[in-house]
Protein backbone atom coordinates (compact mmCIF):
# COMPACT_ATOMS: atom_id res chain seq x y z
CA UNK A 1 0.00 0.00 0.00
CA UNK A 2 1.30 3.19 -1.29
CA UNK A 3 1.89 6.73 -0.02
CA UNK A 4 -0.54 8.20 -2.86
CA UNK A 5 -2.68 5.65 -3.89
CA UNK A 6 -2.81 4.39 -8.23
CA UNK A 7 -5.28 3.50 -10.43
CA UNK A 8 -4.44 -0.39 -9.97
CA UNK A 9 -5.15 -0.60 -5.90
CA UNK A 10 -8.08 1.47 -6.24
CA UNK A 11 -9.14 -1.01 -9.14
CA UNK A 12 -8.05 -3.78 -6.88
CA UNK A 13 -10.40 -3.11 -4.31
CA UNK A 14 -13.46 -3.98 -6.58
CA UNK A 15 -12.88 -7.47 -4.88
CA UNK A 16 -12.98 -6.25 -1.90
CA UNK A 17 -16.69 -4.83 -2.31
CA UNK A 18 -17.55 -7.33 -3.77
CA UNK A 19 -21.76 -8.60 -3.07
CA UNK A 20 -21.84 -5.29 -0.57
CA UNK A 21 -25.33 -3.57 -1.10
CA UNK A 22 -26.51 0.14 -0.01
CA UNK A 23 -29.69 0.14 1.88
CA UNK A 24 -30.61 3.94 1.06
CA UNK A 25 -33.77 5.95 2.16
CA UNK A 26 -35.32 7.06 -0.82
CA UNK A 27 -37.25 10.45 -0.92
CA UNK A 28 -41.24 9.91 -1.36
CA UNK A 29 -40.95 11.39 -4.73
CA UNK A 30 -39.01 8.99 -5.96
CA UNK A 31 -40.19 6.26 -4.63
CA UNK A 32 -43.77 7.35 -6.17
CA UNK A 33 -41.27 7.55 -9.81
CA UNK A 34 -39.54 4.38 -9.39
CA UNK A 35 -36.61 5.35 -7.70
CA UNK A 36 -34.59 3.14 -9.65
CA UNK A 37 -32.96 1.70 -12.63
CA UNK A 38 -34.86 -0.61 -15.09
CA UNK A 39 -33.79 -1.92 -18.61
CA UNK A 40 -36.44 -2.67 -20.23
CA UNK A 41 -37.72 -3.80 -23.85
CA UNK A 42 -39.63 -0.22 -24.45
CA UNK A 43 -38.84 2.73 -25.28
CA UNK A 44 -36.55 4.85 -22.51
CA UNK A 45 -34.47 7.92 -22.59
CA UNK A 46 -31.24 6.26 -22.57
CA UNK A 47 -29.13 3.96 -24.69
CA UNK A 48 -28.44 1.02 -22.72
CA UNK A 49 -26.88 -2.24 -25.01
CA UNK A 50 -27.97 -4.68 -28.13
CA UNK A 51 -28.69 -8.07 -27.32
CA UNK A 52 -30.41 -11.20 -29.82
CA UNK A 53 -34.13 -9.70 -30.86
CA UNK A 54 -36.64 -12.23 -28.63
CA UNK A 55 -40.22 -12.66 -29.02
CA UNK A 56 -42.34 -10.14 -27.78
CA UNK A 57 -39.59 -7.62 -28.13
CA UNK A 58 -41.43 -4.67 -29.66
CA UNK A 59 -40.43 -3.96 -33.43
CA UNK A 60 -39.32 -0.60 -33.19
CA UNK A 61 -36.01 -1.27 -30.72
CA UNK A 62 -34.32 -3.30 -33.33
CA UNK A 63 -31.06 -2.40 -33.99
CA UNK A 64 -30.86 -2.87 -38.29
CA UNK A 65 -27.05 -2.01 -38.46
CA UNK A 66 -26.36 -4.70 -36.23
CA UNK A 67 -28.89 -7.10 -37.49
CA UNK A 68 -27.07 -6.25 -40.67
CA UNK A 69 -23.61 -7.03 -39.38
CA UNK A 70 -24.80 -9.79 -37.19
CA UNK A 71 -27.04 -11.81 -39.78
CA UNK A 72 -29.40 -11.91 -37.40
CA UNK A 73 -31.86 -9.69 -35.39
CA UNK A 74 -30.83 -7.66 -32.79
CA UNK A 75 -33.03 -5.23 -30.31
CA UNK A 76 -31.93 -1.81 -28.36
CA UNK A 77 -32.22 -1.76 -24.81
CA UNK A 78 -32.91 1.81 -23.08
CA UNK A 79 -32.47 2.75 -19.17
CA UNK A 80 -35.37 4.58 -17.43
CA UNK A 81 -34.49 8.03 -16.25
CA UNK A 82 -35.64 7.31 -12.90
CA UNK A 83 -32.38 4.84 -11.98
CA UNK A 84 -30.39 5.98 -9.07
CA UNK A 85 -27.77 8.18 -9.26
CA UNK A 86 -25.07 8.10 -6.58
CA UNK A 87 -22.79 10.80 -6.41
CA UNK A 88 -19.28 11.36 -4.88
CA UNK A 89 -18.31 14.75 -3.18
CA UNK A 90 -14.52 14.40 -3.05
CA UNK A 91 -13.25 17.38 -1.05
CA UNK A 92 -9.56 16.89 -1.93
CA UNK A 93 -7.85 19.62 -0.72
CA UNK A 94 -4.02 20.16 0.16
CA UNK A 95 -4.46 19.87 3.84
CA UNK A 96 -5.15 16.19 3.42
CA UNK A 97 -1.59 15.24 2.72
CA UNK A 98 -1.19 14.29 6.33
CA UNK A 99 -1.39 11.61 8.35
CA UNK A 100 0.25 10.44 11.45
CA UNK A 101 -0.56 6.70 11.27
CA UNK A 102 -1.06 4.14 8.72
CA UNK A 103 -2.08 6.63 5.75
CA UNK A 104 -2.92 10.17 4.42
CA UNK A 105 -6.20 11.61 5.35
CA UNK A 106 -6.17 12.09 0.94
CA UNK A 107 -4.97 8.05 0.63
CA UNK A 108 -8.25 6.94 3.18
CA UNK A 109 -10.53 9.70 0.62
CA UNK A 110 -9.21 7.65 -2.48
CA UNK A 111 -9.83 4.16 -0.94
CA UNK A 112 -13.10 4.62 0.50
CA UNK A 113 -14.44 6.62 -2.25
CA UNK A 114 -13.45 3.38 -4.53
CA UNK A 115 -15.37 0.92 -2.67
CA UNK A 116 -18.32 3.42 -2.98
CA UNK A 117 -17.65 3.62 -7.07
CA UNK A 118 -17.82 -0.29 -6.85
CA UNK A 119 -20.59 -1.06 -4.94
CA UNK A 120 -22.24 1.72 -6.91
CA UNK A 121 -21.24 0.16 -9.82
CA UNK A 122 -22.00 -3.56 -9.48
CA UNK A 123 -25.96 -2.37 -7.68
CA UNK A 124 -26.10 -1.16 -11.74
CA UNK A 125 -26.55 2.47 -10.58
CA UNK A 126 -24.81 5.72 -12.28
CA UNK A 127 -21.74 7.47 -10.86
CA UNK A 128 -20.82 10.96 -10.91
CA UNK A 129 -18.26 13.12 -8.99
CA UNK A 130 -17.46 16.38 -7.85
CA UNK A 131 -13.70 17.01 -7.10
CA UNK A 132 -12.00 19.90 -5.06
CA UNK A 133 -8.56 20.56 -6.91
CA UNK A 134 -7.25 23.47 -4.45
CA UNK A 135 -8.04 26.59 -5.48
CA UNK A 136 -9.18 25.32 -9.02
CA UNK A 137 -12.62 24.85 -9.62
CA UNK A 138 -14.43 21.95 -8.80
CA UNK A 139 -14.22 19.03 -11.47
CA UNK A 140 -17.08 17.76 -12.35
CA UNK A 141 -17.80 14.07 -13.62
CA UNK A 142 -21.60 13.65 -14.93
CA UNK A 143 -22.76 10.40 -13.99
CA UNK A 144 -22.02 7.44 -15.89
CA UNK A 145 -22.46 3.49 -15.46
CA UNK A 146 -20.94 0.39 -15.69
CA UNK A 147 -17.11 -0.26 -15.32
CA UNK A 148 -16.20 3.12 -17.59
CA UNK A 149 -18.13 5.12 -15.02
CA UNK A 150 -15.94 3.75 -12.21
CA UNK A 151 -12.86 4.06 -13.65
CA UNK A 152 -13.31 7.41 -14.90
CA UNK A 153 -13.96 8.52 -11.04
CA UNK A 154 -11.06 6.46 -10.19
CA UNK A 155 -8.56 7.96 -13.08
CA UNK A 156 -9.95 11.29 -11.71
CA UNK A 157 -9.36 10.84 -8.22
CA UNK A 158 -5.75 9.39 -8.62
CA UNK A 159 -4.67 13.21 -10.61
CA UNK A 160 -6.60 15.21 -8.16
CA UNK A 161 -5.25 13.61 -4.79
CA UNK A 162 -2.48 16.22 -2.98
CA UNK A 163 1.02 15.77 -3.62
CA UNK A 164 2.19 18.34 -1.01
CA UNK A 165 1.01 19.76 2.23
CA UNK A 166 -1.39 23.02 1.58
CA UNK A 167 -3.65 25.29 2.86
CA UNK A 168 -7.13 24.61 1.82
CA UNK A 169 -9.48 27.02 0.26
CA UNK A 170 -11.21 28.51 2.50
CA UNK A 171 -14.85 28.18 0.48
CA UNK A 172 -13.48 25.00 -0.86
CA UNK A 173 -16.01 22.70 0.33
CA UNK A 174 -19.19 25.11 -0.14
CA UNK A 175 -18.09 25.60 -3.67
CA UNK A 176 -18.04 22.42 -4.31
CA UNK A 177 -21.35 21.76 -2.58
CA UNK A 178 -23.13 24.34 -4.58
CA UNK A 179 -21.68 23.07 -8.03
CA UNK A 180 -23.38 19.55 -7.31
CA UNK A 181 -26.79 21.63 -5.33
CA UNK A 182 -28.65 21.98 -9.02
CA UNK A 183 -27.51 18.70 -10.83
CA UNK A 184 -29.25 15.93 -8.20
CA UNK A 185 -32.85 15.12 -8.60
CA UNK A 186 -35.35 13.59 -6.91
CA UNK A 187 -33.75 9.62 -5.43
CA UNK A 188 -29.99 10.52 -6.00
CA UNK A 189 -28.04 9.60 -3.31
CA UNK A 190 -24.61 11.85 -2.21
CA UNK A 191 -21.68 10.75 -0.75
CA UNK A 192 -19.17 13.45 1.14
CA UNK A 193 -16.28 12.55 1.48
CA UNK A 194 -13.74 15.75 3.56
CA UNK A 195 -12.82 16.42 6.69
CA UNK A 196 -14.99 19.16 7.50
CA UNK A 197 -11.95 21.58 8.19
CA UNK A 198 -13.69 25.01 6.28
CA UNK A 199 -16.87 23.52 7.33
CA UNK A 200 -19.01 27.40 7.68
CA UNK A 201 -22.23 28.67 6.90
CA UNK A 202 -22.39 28.27 3.36
CA UNK A 203 -21.35 24.87 2.82
CA UNK A 204 -23.92 23.91 6.02
CA UNK A 205 -26.60 25.77 3.82
CA UNK A 206 -25.64 24.17 0.89
CA UNK A 207 -25.89 20.58 2.95
CA UNK A 208 -29.01 21.06 4.44
CA UNK A 209 -30.78 22.17 0.57
CA UNK A 210 -28.89 18.61 -0.84
CA UNK A 211 -29.85 16.73 2.22
CA UNK A 212 -33.59 17.58 1.16
CA UNK A 213 -33.45 16.75 -2.61
CA UNK A 214 -31.43 13.79 -1.96
CA UNK A 215 -30.23 11.01 0.34
CA UNK A 216 -26.79 12.53 2.19
CA UNK A 217 -24.18 11.06 4.57
CA UNK A 218 -21.23 11.98 5.52
CA UNK A 219 -17.76 10.90 5.40
CA UNK A 220 -15.61 12.56 7.76
CA UNK A 221 -11.68 11.88 7.50
CA UNK A 222 -9.88 11.82 10.85
CA UNK A 223 -5.84 11.31 12.08
CA UNK A 224 -5.20 10.81 15.49
CA UNK A 225 -2.99 13.64 16.10
CA UNK A 226 -6.04 15.62 15.19
CA UNK A 227 -8.01 14.67 18.12
CA UNK A 228 -5.80 14.39 20.98
CA UNK A 229 -2.79 16.88 20.34
CA UNK A 230 1.05 16.59 20.38
CA UNK A 231 2.40 14.90 22.89
CA UNK A 232 4.90 16.09 25.27
CA UNK A 233 7.74 18.14 23.69
CA UNK A 234 9.07 20.64 21.52
CA UNK A 235 8.08 20.48 17.80
CA UNK A 236 8.14 22.37 14.41
CA UNK A 237 5.15 22.23 13.03
CA UNK A 238 3.28 24.04 9.84
CA UNK A 239 4.03 23.71 5.80
CA UNK A 240 7.41 23.72 4.15
CA UNK A 241 8.75 27.71 4.23
CA UNK A 242 6.17 28.51 6.83
CA UNK A 243 6.66 26.57 10.68
CA UNK A 244 6.66 27.37 13.66
CA UNK A 245 8.04 25.67 17.32
CA UNK A 246 5.12 24.44 19.65
CA UNK A 247 5.08 22.55 22.83
CA UNK A 248 2.95 19.64 23.12
CA UNK A 249 2.11 20.04 26.70
CA UNK A 250 1.09 23.48 26.93
CA UNK A 251 -1.07 23.84 23.66
CA UNK A 252 -2.87 20.32 24.13
CA UNK A 253 -5.58 21.76 26.09
CA UNK A 254 -6.59 24.48 23.15
CA UNK A 255 -5.82 21.74 20.32
CA UNK A 256 -8.36 19.18 22.20
CA UNK A 257 -11.25 22.41 22.77
CA UNK A 258 -10.93 22.98 19.01
CA UNK A 259 -11.07 19.53 17.98
CA UNK A 260 -14.02 18.89 20.41
CA UNK A 261 -15.94 21.61 19.08
CA UNK A 262 -15.75 20.39 15.17
CA UNK A 263 -16.91 16.88 16.40
CA UNK A 264 -19.64 18.74 18.52
CA UNK A 265 -20.77 20.82 15.55
CA UNK A 266 -20.76 17.86 13.01
CA UNK A 267 -22.25 15.39 15.46
CA UNK A 268 -25.23 18.13 15.87
CA UNK A 269 -25.25 19.05 11.92
CA UNK A 270 -26.15 14.95 11.63
CA UNK A 271 -28.62 14.74 14.12
CA UNK A 272 -30.80 18.04 13.48
CA UNK A 273 -30.97 17.37 10.07
CA UNK A 274 -30.68 13.72 9.67
CA UNK A 275 -27.34 12.87 7.71
CA UNK A 276 -25.87 10.23 8.40
CA UNK A 277 -22.23 10.48 9.68
CA UNK A 278 -19.46 8.12 9.38
CA UNK A 279 -15.83 9.09 11.09
CA UNK A 280 -13.09 7.05 9.25
CA UNK A 281 -10.05 7.37 11.04
CA UNK A 282 -6.48 7.19 9.10
CA UNK A 283 -5.57 4.27 11.81
CA UNK A 284 -9.02 2.75 11.36
CA UNK A 285 -9.70 -0.66 9.77
CA UNK A 286 -11.65 0.94 6.40
CA UNK A 287 -12.83 -3.10 5.60
CA UNK A 288 -15.15 -2.95 8.98
CA UNK A 289 -16.08 0.19 9.29
CA UNK A 290 -17.21 1.29 5.44
CA UNK A 291 -19.55 -1.60 4.83
CA UNK A 292 -21.67 -1.70 8.04
CA UNK A 293 -22.31 2.21 7.20
CA UNK A 294 -23.48 1.38 3.63
CA UNK A 295 -25.43 -1.37 4.56
CA UNK A 296 -27.74 0.17 7.24
CA UNK A 297 -30.64 0.56 6.50
CA UNK A 298 -31.81 4.71 7.91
Amino acid sequence: MGLLPDLDELVALRGAAHGLEMHLRHPAAAQLQGGHRSAHRGRGLEFDEVRAYAQGDDARTIDWRVTARRGRPHTKLFREERERVVWLLADLHPGLYFGSRQQLKSALLLRAAAWLAWVTISAGDRLGAVLTQGAASPQLLPPRSRDIGALATLQALVQSQPQAPGMPAADGLAVALSTLRPLLRSGSTVFVLSDFCTLDAAAETALLTIGLRAECRLLWLTDPLERDGLPDGAFRVGLPGQSWSIDGASSRSAWVAAWAQREQRLADLSRNHRLPLLRLDTAGDLAQALPRFISESR
